[in-house]
């Protein structure tokens, strides 16, 4: 039986993976935070950052399934090692940036690089823990995340003030290359340095006319559209509806990131509690992801909420109720395709939030332009409706592919 030092060291590299996407979350959402600098700096327009962002998004959701193949094929500590080299780079390049075309292409270079980020988190997870722990696993991996989008105002703020905007992005890269020192030491560990396994005589994967792989990407795609709805819109609706000051604005915007940080830990262990317990795997998700959709209602009452308190715990609902629709999502199709696809199956869900994002950011912006915010948030409340339901009708029946 194992001791505790053991079991605790087990652990190493999920939360290696947890500083990964901490990384790459500060990384993104440094340029969000400076924009207004950078772009009186470099003569850069408001549609020519909306490209910008557009090119990072579109590389991102490219790239996620293409890392997840490399990461099933090659390994981790090749695949990890390589992704996160090609994304320092990247964003060390945003330092010599001087105008629409060299930010664009270094926001480019930085999606692709990041496209690693949430399947390397999940083939560490099924790779290094046993079953009952995996819901724990991806919660650890996957909170990066919600942790860079909490802390990046409180820690790239006062670089920017000392060494300018520049000056954060070499802090960007910097984080990342003593990353890179921290994998070569844990990457070490038995357990990663044996190749992969041969996975496709093992359990067939993914395919494209698969309904299970559709009902997988439905349900992630769509249950997590308000992370990126809350994250790229709530500064707007707090400045001008609510008539909040960029000072409060930062004193109150780290708080529906908690929720998403939260619900990881939440959701994680009531899976893990369900899989410990030999409850029917399906019947069990389904009551989760059932819990899960009604709690992404809240977002539909905050147009009618006038205070920043109530405000603020609407958004913190939505996006608690999101990182359930991540967890439990995946927790389907690993159990669908088996762990041995998890590089794929992550960069499969990732790409397709992406995808859904991309497609309605500009309809939310369209909407706020024209101040319908109740149409804008009833319409990100019932997006995730729309996932789970979709989930329900093109997913499996029974028990038959879960849980074998």
């Amino acid at each position: 039986m194992p001791g505790s030092g053991e079991r605790w060291s087990r652990w190493l590299p999920a939360a290696s993976m947890l500083l990964v996407s901490l990384i790459s979350y500060i990384d993104r959402n440094t340029l969000a935070l400076l924009a207004p600098a950078i772009l009186r700096e470099t003569g850069i327009d408001g549609e020519q950052y909306g490209f910008i962002i557009s090119a990072f998004s579109i590389a991102y959701m490219l790239s996620n399934p293409l890392w997840g193949r490399v990461l099933d094929r090659t390994g981790l500590r090749r695949g990890m090692s390589a992704a996160v080299a090609c994304w320092t780079g990247a964003s060390m390049a945003h330092a010599f940036a001087s105008g629409f075309w060299s930010l664009g292409a270094a926001r480019a270079a930085l999606g692709f690089g990041e496209g690693a980020t949430f399947p390397g988190g999940l083939r560490t997870v099924v790779e290094t823990l046993p079953p009952d722990q995996r819901g724990r696993g991806l919660a650890v991996a996957y909170s990066g995340g919600s942790l860079g989008a909490v802390i990046t105002p409180l820690v790239v703020t006062p670089i920017f003030l000392l060494w300018g905007w520049r000056g954060a992005f070499w802090f960007t890269g910097m984080i990342g290359l003593l990353w890179l020192a921290v994998w070569a030491m844990v990457s070490r560990r038995p357990e990663m340095r044996k190749p992969p396994a041969p996975i496709e005589a093992a359990s067939p994967g993914p395919r494209l006319s698969h309904a299970p792989l559709w009902a997988f990407m439905c349900l992630y795609a769509l249950g997590a559209l308000p992370l990126g709805f809350v994250l790229y819109s709530a500064s707007l609706y707090l400045a001008h509806p609510l008539g909040c000051s960029q000072a409060l604005i930062g004193k109150v915007l780290w708080i529906p990131p908690l929720g998403w940080e939260a619900g990881y830990f939440v959701w994680g262990w009531l899976g893990d509690r369900a899989a410990r317990r030999g409850q029917p795997r399906l019947a069990a998700l389904r009551r989760m992801l059932a819990c899960c959709a009604a709690l992404s209602l809240a977002l539909a009452a905050v147009p009618w909420l006038h205070h920043v308190a109530a405000v603020m715990l609407g958004m913190f609902l939505a996006m608690f109720a999101a990182a359930g629709f991540i967890v439990l999502s995946v927790a389907y199709a690993t159990d669908v395709y088996s762990a041995g696809h998890a590089g794929v199956i992550a960069g499969a869900g990732a790409g397709a939030w992406s995808a859904a994002v991309a497609v309605t950011m500009p309809l939310f912006g369209h909407l706020f332009d024209l101040h319908r915010y109740p149409a804008a948030f009833w319409i990100a409340a019932a997006i995730p409706v729309a996932g789970y339901l979709g989930w329900l009708a093109i997913g499996p029946r029974g028990g038959s592919s879960v849980g074998r």
